[in-house]
């Protein structure tokens, strides 16, 4: 079933500029003939002293008038991400930022021990690179070899 739309003829208020509807506000015939609309006593009164309707603060013309209306499609600014980029910072060059954290991914995916003895051995080709011998630190402990290796398993 197709819906009809009716319209309504509307009047505009001669001050407040809103739309009067048929059997609202008052009709104002001035002398020299001009035909006013106004939607209440109020604005019909407002108009016979004159006052402007944009010093009244509900009418349209003075929101129009100080900016108050929302715009009817607002866009939301898209602010753009800050570019990360690298620096060298505290007498470190970015290749060396760059091997640094290189070497800290690997570190994450090697079990914390291997992590410890793959530095260790770093550190070590260093100090062997520039003639010095390794000092400090405990001595690398050499892996638990299991007892009775010989020994056949129990069976159940």
């Amino acid at each position: 079933m197709a819906t009809v739309t009716t319209t309504i003829k509307t009047e505009l208020c001669s001050f407040s500029d809103y739309r009067v509807y048929p059997g609202r506000g008052q009709k104002f015939v001035a002398r020299d003939g001009k035909v006013y609309f106004f939607i209440s006593s109020k604005s019909a009164s407002l108009h016979k002293q004159r006052v402007k309707p944009a010093k009244v603060k509900w009418t349209p013309s003075w929101r129009k008038a100080n900016k108050k209306f929302q715009t009817e499609v607002s866009h939301r600014r898209r602010s753009k991400k800050a570019a990360r980029y690298q620096k060298a910072f505290l007498g470190l060059s970015l290749d060396e930022l760059k091997a640094k954290r290189a070497t800290a991914a690997k570190a994450k995916k090697m079990d914390p021990k291997q992590a410890m003895i793959a530095e260790a051995k770093e550190k070590a080709k260093k100090l062997k690179g520039a003639g010095m011998k390794p000092t400090g630190g405990a001595p690398a402990k050499q892996a638990a070899v299991p007892k009775n290796l010989n020994k056949p398993a129990m069976r159940k």
